[in-house]
């Protein structure tokens, strides 16, 4: 059922209109980072992944854990958790924010404004955040302790300067592509597990994007935290339940 083309273009639509609300809730507020409400999806240990299950960790990088550029409250939690899951995994990708000096996404970029704020670009409403995660700092590095030596890719987004990427597989004008749909479908990895940083913005994205082409898609909430700006976090759990993404639990997994 999850390849059926109706309920793509619905999902597709429902997604896109969801993200407008939660971004537009973001204007002016700052960031208080947080966890969210947990929700059993299964019976505890009953998940064995197979060989087309995939772990996708996202951007588990420097600049979001506490003492990085845009920090995520307890983001360094989901290190030993991710580190736990992966173990289950056959299959895992990494990725990583990875922005050019002076991106358009930088509230530094952009006179007079503050991070937090919202500006209305070409593709939309973009929130403006602190300088974070440039390509060749630590910053940007993969977090220390993430430790999955068997993850086959690593994938990098937001590299291009005028457009913002959260999901790892469109960018933020939803048509300048990551390649990630391409792989994963060439290798038949059709059932995805999300997890990492930060649960309302790239994880989010990226499960709603996952969905929308075709794939199975779960979200491990125990291996995210999130930033909820006014409102974000309850708004992706939302628009993910809509979408038809489960809502799991590391002990969900045998």
């Amino acid at each position: 059922m999850y390849a059926n083309e109706l309920e793509g273009k619905t999902t597709m639509k429902s997604a896109s209109h969801t993200r407008r609300s939660f971004l537009r809730m973001t204007a002016g507020t700052g960031a208080a980072l947080l966890g969210g409400s947990v929700t059993k999806a299964l019976a505890s240990g009953a998940i064995n992944p197979g060989a087309s299950s995939v772990l996708l960790v996202i951007d588990v990088q420097n600049c979001f854990l506490p003492k990085g550029t845009l920090p995520v409250e307890h983001g360094d939690e989901v290190v030993p958790v991710i580190n736990a899951l992966s173990k289950k995994f056959e299959n895992v990708v990494l990725t990583q924010d990875w922005h050019t000096p002076g991106h358009t996404s930088f509230a530094s970029s952009h006179e007079g404004k503050n991070p937090f704020e919202t500006i209305e670009l070409d593709y939309g409403t973009q929130v403006l955040w602190p300088d974070h995660c440039v390509q060749g700092t630590d910053d940007a590095n993969l977090a220390p302790g993430l430790d999955i030596p068997h993850a086959q890719l690593i994938i990098r987004k937001g590299y291009h300067s005028e457009v913002d990427s959260y999901s790892t597989f469109l960018a933020a004008d939803k048509e300048t592509k990551t390649g990630l749909t391409g792989y994963l479908k060439e290798r038949g990895l059709d059932d995805i597990y999300v997890c990492g940083l930060a649960t309302d913005f790239c994880v989010a994205w990226s499960a709603l994007d996952a969905r929308a082409g075709g794939m199975k898609v779960s979200v491990i909430e125990d291996a995210c935290r999130g930033i909820d700006l006014n409102g974000s976090l309850d708004a992706a759990w939302s628009a993910m339940t809509d979408a038809g993404i489960a809502r799991l639990q590391s002990g969900d997994f045998a």
